[in-house]
């Protein structure tokens, strides 16, 4: 049985319209020459099963799946992507690892917890009362009944998900 695992990523970038440059191929290629570069064909090897499964172009999430036996070299590869090639244009970026999960359940309730905790920070900085209601409708709107579509036909456990 091949076990994988779900690292959810933010991809952080100085120009937020850059984002919606992005696609799940130019990522992957990036993420697929980091780890090439650092760890050689070796890990390239390795890590030829990592596929990206989601990918928000507005809130530059994505959730990157692997072998469970290149964890440490795909992890360890991410601090070295400085810029992502797409569409003929390079966007400066890099990407922080905020979870890795065994599902991608477990991976989108952790990003509910991180969402809803970004908001709370928000909060206090609101400029006037609008603002603040804005933000208080978006931290009651986190909830798992809403689930996005983009989740709807993933596996939720490992076993479903066995090639």
């Amino acid at each position: 049985m091949l076990c994988s695992l779900y690292l959810l990523c933010e991809i952080n970038v100085s120009d937020r319209s850059s984002l919606l440059l992005l696609d799940d191929r130019a990522i992957s290629g990036t993420v697929r020459a980091a780890v090439a570069r650092t760890h050689g064909d070796y890990g390239a090897a390795l890590c030829s099963r990592f596929a990206v499964k989601y990918l928000n172009a507005h809130t530059g999430i994505v959730f990157l799946r692997f072998p469970k036996k290149c964890y440490r070299l795909l992890w360890s590869a991410l601090p070295f992507i400085t810029s992502v090639e797409t569409r003929g244009q390079k966007i400066p970026c890099f990407l922080n690892c905020l979870h890795v999960g065994g599902t991608i359940r477990t991976c989108q309730k952790f990003l509910i917890r991180y969402n809803k905790q970004q908001l709370h920070q928000m909060l206090p900085k609101c400029k006037d009362r609008e603002e603040q209601q804005q933000v208080r409708r978006a931290i009651l709107s986190c909830s798992l009944t809403g689930r996005s579509e983009e989740f709807e036909g993933e596996p939720e456990s490992e076993e479903d998900e066995d090639e």
